[in-house]
């Protein structure tokens, strides 16, 4: 073994141990819904040396990275026995991605990832790629990994390399390291961000669905659906729904698709989505909130106009850039709630909330009047809202308003 060998192998270890280690700081967030980190909790850096290393000095004399990554990114996440969970989408710099589960004791850093990625049962060899997991611990005992299952298009014409066709892949497991892989789910159109709703809904298993024309674009799709199912073991979609609609000249005009698992609240189903629009830049992705019916799911109570979560800063450069996108999100007994997100397609963050506060704003922000005359009606009537109480405060009326 060289000396430069044993050089660049402990400046690499060294790096990442203190990568590791290093604790998160939240950033200052006075007035604000979310509560942003300085840094992101799983980068490509985080992988494992033993991933993209050869170790022996003999078959890799310059310690050099014999398998590189792009990105680390979309995340699952679950809390299973006192630890967070992200099971990450990692992407190598051929383009192909898998599923490696990083954990954490916070939620916030320190994660770390598994000796190993997850081996996911293989059932089709025209299966390309598969990426952007969603957790779901079920009612049936079983936890459920919902994720998008890509191949090239059958009918593509020669030497088009980019038609593609999506549906929804879907395992099971019991213990979070071994697997069982179902048939891919059926439906008539093609299906991107596909999530497992957590209960039985008329003895049903019940999905949230994203119909789309093609690969990329919804076109007809009319947004985020709703579908039961008899037997997931053999799902089919029979009938679907639309349940958050697309709208013209908002955060979703081209697109939205469902994030994580809906939470369970006093309030109703709290969910995360990401809406798509289209800019002089190309696609922008932003996240939003809705709250549907505890009786009915897929009753639609409320939704705050316009985004949650928008890139900022250095999150809006990267693989792909001007980009949030989080199929994940945990919620801890005492209501606080982590938001994992993606960036641009490169990294992903953490945002923390309250149930509490989530709730607050999605039932009070004002819903979106499509029209610019009422988005200025919605600011006039806050500001006479506003001077109303300030004049009947000045005057010693505030306690009379409340009662």
């Amino acid at each position: 073994m060289s000396e430069s060998f044993e050089r660049q192998q402990a400046y690499i270890i060294e790096t990442q141990r203190l990568l590791l280690e290093k604790a998160n700081v939240g950033l200052s967030s006075p007035g604000k819904i979310v509560t942003r980190y300085f840094n992101p909790v799983v980068t490509k850096e985080h992988i494992p040396l033993t991933w993209r290393y050869d170790f022996n000095p003999l078959t890799n004399p310059h310690f050099l990275e014999r398998i590189a990554f792009n990105s680390t990114m979309n995340a699952g996440a679950i809390y299973w026995k006192g630890k967070y969970l992200l099971f990450v989408r990692v992407e190598g710099v051929d383009r192909k991605s898998f599923f490696a589960i990083a954990e954490s004791d916070n939620g916030i850093d320190q994660f770390r990832f598994w000796d190993h990625p997850v081996s996911l049962p293989d059932l089709e060899s025209d299966e390309t790629n598969v990426y952007d997991l969603r957790l779901t611990a079920h009612d049936d005992g079983w936890v459920y990994g919902i994720f998008c299952s890509e191949r090239r298009a059958s009918d593509a014409a020669p030497g088009d390399l980019s038609s593609a066709v999506a549906s929804a892949g879907i395992i099971r497991s019991k213990d979070l390291i071994h697997w069982e892989r179902l048939p891919n789910l059926k439906a008539d159109s093609q299906q991107r961000n596909v999530v497992l709703h957590p209960e039985f809904v008329q003895g049903k298993y019940a999905f949230y669905t994203r119909p789309q024309d093609d690969f990329i674009l919804a076109k007809s799709g009319g947004g985020i659906g709703w579908a039961l199912v008899e037997d997931i073991t053999k799902a089919v979609i029979q009938k679907e729904k639309i349940i958050n609609k697309r709208f013209y000249h908002t955060i979703k005009e081209l697109k939205n698709g469902e994030g994580p698992t809906p939470l369970k609240t006093e309030k109703g189903w709290l969910h995360l989505a990401h809406g798509v629009r289209g800019t002089a830049a190309g696609l922008r992705y932003v996240l939003y909130l809705y709250l549907t019916s505890l009786e009915d799911p897929s009753e639609l109570i409320a939704e705050p106009a316009g985004y949650l979560m928008a890139p900022e800063g250095e999150e809006r450069v990267g693989d792909v850039s001007n980009v949030l996108f989080s199929n994940g999100w945990i919620m801890d007994a005492d209501g606080t709630v982590y938001i994992y997100y993606a960036s641009s397609d490169t990294r992903t963050h953490v945002a923390v909330s309250s149930v509490t506060k989530l709730l607050d704003y999605c039932l009070n922000t004002p819903a979106d009047g499509l029209r610019s005359a009422e988005s200025l009606r919605k600011v006039i009537n806050l500001i006479d809202h506003n001077m109303h109480y300030i004049n009947n405060k000045s005057r010693g009326e505030v306690g009379h308003l409340s009662q």
